[in-house]
């Protein structure tokens, strides 16, 4: 069995955070949540988090410099912006994907998720093919 990917999901908003937790949850994501900026930051530190998907507005750290602090940290980490109060992210931004909220499918978001988990992952590397003519003659 494959291992789960953690997501850390971020938002002041407890009931929109309690609906993205149990959606990403039934697809087989584990879910880390938290409700500031600072908070997410410190468990982001901790490791184990293979994707970021936060809000914008939130008090203190707001999700565009958490992503930032983030992607300082570890570069690689795919990151994921939602927005209730703006449709179209116009300042600069580390996020990967940009999406305001209400106006995407819930299948879009996962959509993106599992696209950003495997990119993060890289392609599946074929055996060379020595390896699977050897492997085929042990079978036999």
């Amino acid at each position: 069995m494959k291992p789960k990917r953690t997501i850390l999901c971020v938002d002041d908003n407890e009931q929109a955070l309690s609906i993205r937790k149990v959606m990403l949850e039934t697809r087989g994501y584990r879910v880390v949540t938290s409700t500031s900026g600072e908070e997410a930051l410190r468990r982001f530190q901790e490791g184990g988090i293979d994707l970021l998907l936060t809000d914008l507005i939130m008090p203190g750290i707001d999700g565009s410099k958490l992503i930032e602090a983030v992607k300082a940290i570890s570069p690689q980490t795919p990151a994921i912006l939602l927005s209730g109060r703006i449709r179209i992210c116009d300042r600069e931004t580390q996020a990967d994907v940009f999406l305001p909220k209400g106006m995407y499918a819930p299948a879009e978001l996962l959509e993106r998720v599992r696209v950003l988990l495997v990119r993060k992952r890289g392609p599946k590397r074929m055996q060379p093919q020595a390896e699977r003519s050897a492997a085929r003659s042990s079978v036999a």
